[in-house]
């Protein structure tokens, strides 16, 4: 069947591409070559099995985070190099998550490994006074990300609570405004309507907040992403109570959603219409979606930007930041920022190092061998006539099954989770780990070669052949 329709544009500095024509697949085939591929998740993957059966007796759910677990069990890792993990079985599997960016550069990258070494050896880990380090990586990202200020923490939820909490003093408001589906960690305020059930959340062209029973939320009002107009109604309706909009500027927690051209430039706008502060999440985007993160990429500025996972080679270390006077808030004494393993000097040497290898040109090149893996992708649903296609920005890619563009949260829903739930666990089976769930997306680290994406694209074309039967 033909897919030409016409839907905006993304922004042009991401990547989306819609194949001219399609046909649907036949779901008992479906059905059948998912039923198989559990069976035979089983079979190679039994030592993690009784793995997760002992971690089970002390940690809930056998994991560390609950996002790690599925069912019938996890894989459990052992070791790491490179891009390579190695798992209790000794199975060798070729790691396209890369800790959702964190591990940017490769693990046991060894600048990354002698810079951690010699503060061991050298400096020390811990002095909870101010240090030479922090200043200089400071003064670093200041310049990489365009920030006037910033401050070091230890996850993406601290960076956003803190962001959240600078914003409410800079304003005087306390209501927020997020974005329908996404995940921001786990500030009370952000787990609003994070992949919530459709029977929860009303119309889509008036989304309704589900907020989970634990949760103690306050006022969140929930606007689709790429829908000027719901953001513009809710800003005219209640903009004097609300003090900032968090929203990932390229969304990565369903699958890849990118802006259309033109909407963060219209968020930027209706912000500054109603004194509303734009808080962009790059814990996911950061370095990965570029050498200034996704707003420098995308050419749209924030008042505050979090950041995470791929700054810290590994290592623990978030930060938030952006425009002097919203700062200020934390020179003043409005908003007191607190936290005892700040900008320690294990997290500041692993940084420095991170920066010094995620130069322009090294980061362009692992774009181009993105960029590769996907065009061939392009060739195998072309060739095959799948229903799906690919997206992406920066470092980062991935495979919708769906024949129209995932737009929002509502499109992310109607696209096809069991072919997704195949593709995922196809490349399981076949040596390729990527995130758990039905919103898979990959990596391509510094450590990452064409050779390793070479077989992510045959181990695409082998499910489309298993798909046509």
């Amino acid at each position: 069947m033909s897919n030409a329709t016409s839907w905006p544009a993304p922004d042009p500095h991401t990547r989306r591409r819609i194949p001219e024509t399609s046909r649907p697949l036949d779901r008992p085939v479906v059905e059948r070559l998912l039923a198989a591929e559990w069976e035979r998740f089983r079979d190679w993957s039994a030592g993690s099995g009784r793995h997760n059966v002992r971690a089970g007796e002390a940690l809930p759910l056998g994991v560390t985070s609950s996002f790690q677990h599925w069912d019938p069990w996890p894989i459990t890792i052992t070791s790491a190099r490179g891009a390579h993990l190695t798992d209790v079985d000794g199975n060798r599997l070729l790691d396209l998550s890369m800790g959702f960016g964190a591990m940017l550069v490769g693990h046991l990258n060894p600048v990354v490994v002698d810079a951690v070494k010699h503060a061991l050896d050298e400096i020390g880990t811990l002095f909870v006074t101010p240090s030479s380090q922090a200043t200089d990586m400071a003064e670093r990202f200041k310049t990489r990300f365009g920030l006037d200020m910033l401050r070091f923490t230890n996850s993406g939820t601290e960076s956003l609570m803190y962001a959240i909490r600078s914003a409410r003093a800079f304003t005087g408001r306390k209501a927020i405004i997020k974005i329908e589906g996404g995940y921001h960690g786990g500030y009370d305020p952000l787990q609003v309507s994070v992949k919530p059930g459709l029977d929860e959340i009303g119309l889509a062209d008036n989304p309704t907040p589900a907020t989970p029973f634990d949760v103690e939320a306050g006022t969140v009002h929930v606007v689709a992403y790429n829908d000027l107009g719901q953001l513009e109604r809710v800003l005219s309706a209640h903009g004097t109570q609300i003090a900032c909009l968090v929203v990932e500027p390229v969304i990565e927690n369903l699958a890849i959603v990118l802006p259309d051209e033109g909407y963060l430039a219209g968020v930027r706008r209706l912000c500054d219409d109603h004194g509303v502060v734009l808080i962009f999440d790059e814990v996911k985007t950061g370095l990965t979606a570029g050498h200034g993160g996704a707003s420098q990429r995308l050419g749209v500025k924030p008042d505050l930007v979090t950041l995470a996972k791929s700054i810290g080679g590994g290592l623990p270390l978030a930060a938030f930041g952006g425009k002097r006077e919203v700062m200020e808030v934390v020179v003043d004494g409005r908003m007191a920022h607190f936290g005892t393993y700040n900008g320690n000097a294990l997290c500041m040497a692993a940084a420095e190092a991170v920066d010094e290898l995620c130069t322009h040109e090294a980061l362009a090149a692992a774009e181009q061998v993105n960029l590769g893996a996907l065009e061939a992708i392009d060739t195998v649903i072309d060739e095959y006539e799948l229903p799906a296609h690919t997206v992406g920005v920066g470092l980062k890619g991935c495979v919708t099954w769906s024949t129209s563009p995932v737009r929002n949260y509502r499109d992310y829903k109607a696209t096809d989770f069991g072919v997704a739930e195949l593709s995922w666990l196809w490349g399981v089976n076949r040596g390729i780990l990527t995130p758990p769930g039905l919103d898979e997306q990959w990596l391509v680290s510094l450590a990452h070669t064409t050779t390793d994406m070479d077989q992510l694209v045959g181990d695409v074309r082998e499910l489309a052949k298993a798909l046509r039967g």
